[in-house]
C-alpha cells in the first residue's frame, strides 16, 4: 500500500487506549483551557484521525509563514496550508506549559485535546494578510475562506497535542465518518491496490458519478473512495446528512458491489482552490489512496481561481517526489445529446455548448425547490427526489 506522507507508518494523534484517555481527561480538568475556534478544532480532528500525518501538533509562526510562502516547513517537510491554532483571548492560558483544548462545536465545550505549549506568539495584521493572500490568492473579504481566516485571532498557540475526542463527527455520522487509519484498514481488507479518491462537498450528480467511473476504468483501479467533507461549509451549501443520503443511494443503485467506499472526514471547507487541492492530495495519500481526481475549479468558490489552477499547481509548485499520490486531471463532464452519454467536454469533438445538457447550480436549486426533477441525464431520479424533499422542507 502507498506510504503515508512524510513517514513509513501512519501516526494518528488520537489516544485510543481508554485507560490513558480517561487519565488525560482527568488531568485536563485541572489544566488551564481555551475553547478553540472551529478551524482549529477541525485541525485537531484531522491530526487525531491521522489525515495530517506526520504533523504532531499545531505549527508555530515561523513554520506557518514558511508554509504559506513556500509550501514547506522550516525543516523541509512539504505542506501546502498552515495548520494553526489562532486564539483571540489568551488570558486563561498565558504562561501555561500544558493546556486543555475545548470543542467549540459540541454542547458544554468538552475537552478535545491536551497540548504541550511550545509558544504563544502575537501575529500581526500584516502577517495574517500575507498568509491569507498566499493561501487564498486574494484578500477580498467576500471570499469565505479569507473572511474566516482573517477573523480567527491574533495569538498563535503552537505545540504537540494528544487528541482525546474527534468532536461530533463519530456520533452524528457513525456510518460515514472514518479516520485515515480506518480507511487504510478497509482498503487492505478489500484487497484494493490502486485506489482513486473523489473529494466532494456536494451531492453527486451524473457528471460526478461518471467521472468516478472514468477514473476507475482509465487507471484500471480497484475502487473509488468517495470522501465527503462533513464539517462547516458556507451558507447555502447542502447539509452533510442530505449529501450522504444522495451519495449512498447513487452508489447502491448504480455502481457494482465492492467498487465504491462512501466515507467522510471532519474538516471545515477552506475554499482555497489550488492550495486546498494539494492539501486534499496529502491527506488522501495518508488514508491510502494512490490517485486523487482533480476537476475544474477544485475546492474553489466564485471566480477567484482559474478553471484549471488546481491542476497546474501540481506541476508548477509541487516539487517532484514531494507526494507519492498521483493526480487524475479531469475536465468538466456533462451529458452529450449527440453521443447519449456523459463525457469530458474537452474530449467531445464536433460539439457546441448546445450539444450538452448544462444546468447552473442556481437553476438546479430553483427546480428542486419547485418540486421539479432535473432531467435524468443530469441527475439520477432517486437522488433528485432526496434533494427535492430537502429543498421543499427548506422553503416550506
Amino acid at each position: 500500500m502507498i506510504k503515508p506522507h512524510g513517514s513509513d507508518t501512519l501516526n494518528p494523534l488520537l489516544v485510543t487506549d481508554e485507560q490513558q484517555r480517561q487519565q488525560l481527561l482527568l488531568e485536563a480538568e485541572g489544566l488551564p483551557s481555551v475553547v478553540l475556534n472551529s478551524a482549529a478544532a477541525a485541525n485537531a480532528v484531522m491530526l487525531g484521525a491521522g489525515y495530517f500525518n506526520p504533523l504532531t501538533g499545531y505549527m508555530n509562526l515561523a513554520d506557518s509563514l514558511e508554509v504559506a510562502a513556500n509550501l514547506q516547513t522550516r525543516d523541509g517537510l512539504f505542506w501546502p496550508v498552515p495548520v494553526m491554532n489562532l486564539v483571540e483571548d489568551i488570558s486563561a492560558i498565558s504562561g501555561a506549559e500544558r493546556i486543555a483544548l475545548r470543542d467549540p462545536n459540541t454542547e458544554g465545550n468538552p475537552v478535545m485535546a491536551i497540548m504541550d505549549v511550545d509558544a504563544i506568539e502575537a501575529v500581526t495584521d500584516a502577517q495574517i494578510d500575507t498568509m491569507a493572500e498566499q493561501i487564498f490568492a486574494t484578500l477580498d473579504p467576500e471570499h469565505p475562506g479569507v473572511a474566516t481566516f482573517t477573523g480567527l485571532g491574533r495569538h498563535l498557540v503552537s505545540g504537540n497535542i494528544q487528541v482525546l475526542s474527534l468532536s461530533y463527527f463519530q456520533a452524528d455520522f457513525p456510518d460515514t465518518f472514518r479516520t485515515a487509519v480506518e480507511i487504510r484498514n478497509e482498503i487492505a481488507e478489500r484487497g484494493w491496490q490502486k485506489v482513486v479518491a473523489f473529494q466532494t462537498r456536494n451531492p453527486m450528480h451524473r457528471a460526478h458519478e461518471e467521472l468516478c467511473r472514468m477514473a476507475m476504468e482509465r487507471l484500471d483501479a480497484d475502487g473509488v473512495v468517495v470522501h465527503m467533507l462533513l464539517g462547516k461549509l458556507k451558507k447555502g451549501d447542502i447539509p452533510a446528512s442530505v449529501r450522504d443520503d444522495c451519495i449512498r443511494k447513487m452508489v447502491e443503485l448504480y455502481f457494482p458491489a465492492n467498487s465504491v467506499m462512501v466515507t467522510g472526514y471532519g474538516f471545515d471547507m477552506l475554499y482555497a482552490g489550488p492550495r486546498e487541492a494539494v492539501l486534499h492530495a496529502v491527506f488522501r495519500q495518508n488514508m491510502g489512496c494512490t490517485h486523487l481526481i482533480v476537476g475544474r475549479d477544485h475546492a474553489g468558490v466564485g471566480d477567484y481561481y482559474g478553471a484549471f489552477d488546481a491542476q497546474t499547481i501540481f506541476i508548477e509548485q509541487v516539487p517532484a517526489g514531494a507526494l507519492e499520490i498521483e493526480i487524475f486531471n479531469a475536465d468538466h463532464t456533462a451529458f452529450s445529446k449527440k453521443l447519449g452519454r456523459v463525457v469530458m467536454m474537452n474530449e467531445a469533438e464536433d460539439h457546441t455548448k448546445d450539444d450538452f445538457i448544462l444546468l447552473s447550480g442556481t437553476k438546479v436549486r430553483q427546480m428542486l425547490g419547485d418540486g421539479i426533477a432535473p432531467p435524468p441525464e443530469f441527475s439520477r431520479p432517486e437522488v433528485a427526489q432526496i434533494l427535492m424533499d430537502y429543498y421543499q422542507l427548506e422553503t416550506a
